[in-house]
């Protein structure tokens, strides 16, 4: 019997200024609620998946504020720890990418950094849960979240949960003195299913990739890559069932899955312009886990998940507001 999917991850407040800085005399700084588990939770909650997240907050009114918002959808907050006095911000101007240089992160000492293995009740987070997610964001932030992630997955692998992993990579929060190949497959050797890009496999479980994939820049050379690299994360981590890559090929977007010896290629979208990347690939993720959640064939599932992701990318917040008769209709449209 299906369960709760539990996303595990800092809640984060996402400020955007203006290139410009007019915000300054305009005194309008706009904010979004986000952070890559949060995306994920949401997404499954207005997709009608039984969605619960695990963070840490200070126990203040805004708390209080934010937890209501994530209710209004449906999700269980009742895994989130009260303590400490943060809530964790970054700022991200107007237009430009997670991966981009002009990410700015105000999140030392935010409660969930603060979090320390033994503190937690993982019987009475995981009641319930069938299903755990995380991102490799969440041990970036220093070696006592990276514990904290290996206590939770010891405690889920005991349970028989499945485990999905989001190969995030964010160059400005490893420099706490680890390399994210210290860390990652360690904790990778736990999950059912990896989600990420060839590159980040490369950089975090150390899967390499051909070195002239780049200057090819053609879709077969792609799609190979993700084969190669999708067999041998398989044979490196035993536990995996399942490994999904994304590509944004100039304007280009598709995706792969690969499973039970073969890959599904989705079809292909593509825009000239959208109008916010942040959360696109959580959105993949949650189209991933919406899949297996309701047993779809491999190729189905990646078409959902490709489309939710692409139609994000028109949508200005962190986490998609789409249905899954919206993504089905797109899926038909682009079919």
């Amino acid at each position: 019997m299906q369960g709760k999917v539990l996303s595990f991850g800092e809640l984060l407040l996402r400020i955007c200024p203006d290139a410009e800085g007019s915000f300054l005399k305009k005194n309008n700084l706009p904010f979004y609620v986000g952070g890559a588990e949060a995306n994920v939770a949401t997404a499954l909650a207005i997709w009608n998946i039984p969605s619960s997240y695990f963070t840490a907050l200070p126990d203040n009114l805004l708390s209080e504020q934010l937890v209501g918002y994530l209710q209004e959808y449906t999700i269980d907050t009742s895994p989130i720890h009260y303590h400490g006095d943060r809530i964790g911000i970054y700022y991200l101007h107007k237009g430009k990418d997670l991966k981009n240089a002009g990410v700015i992160y105000d999140r030392a000492n935010s409660a969930f950094a603060l979090l320390k293995t033994d503190s937690i009740d993982w019987d009475k987070v995981f009641e319930g849960v069938t299903w755990m997610h995380f991102s490799a964001i969440c041990p970036a932030i220093n070696q006592s979240l990276a514990d904290v992630c290996e206590e939770a997955l010891k405690v889920a692998a005991k349970k028989s949960i499945t485990v999905s992993i989001d190969l995030n990579y964010r160059s400005k929060l490893w420099k706490y003195g680890k390399e994210p190949i210290e860390v990652v497959p360690r904790l990778a050797a736990y999950c059912d299913i990896i989600m990420g890009n060839v590159w980040a496999a490369e950089r975090m479980l150390g899967i390499p990739v051909d070195a002239d994939l780049v200057q090819k820049d053609e879709k077969e050379s792609y799609l190979d890559q993700a084969r190669k690299t999708s067999e041998h994360m398989m044979r490196q981590f035993p536990k995996c069932k399942a490994v999904a890559n994304t590509y944004k090929q100039g304007v280009k977007y598709y995706s792969t899955l690969f499973t039970e010896q073969q890959l599904s290629v989705s079809t292909e979208y593509s825009s000239e312009k959208i109008i916010d990347k942040v959360g696109s690939g959580d959105c993949f993720m949650a189209g991933l886990i919406y899949g297996y959640y309701n047993d779809m064939p491999p190729q189905d599932i990646l078409e959902f998940a490709t489309a939710a992701a692409f139609q994000k990318l028109f949508i200005e917040r962190d986490a998609t507001n789409m249905t899954v008769n919206d993504i089905r209709k797109s899926i038909h449209v682009h079919q």
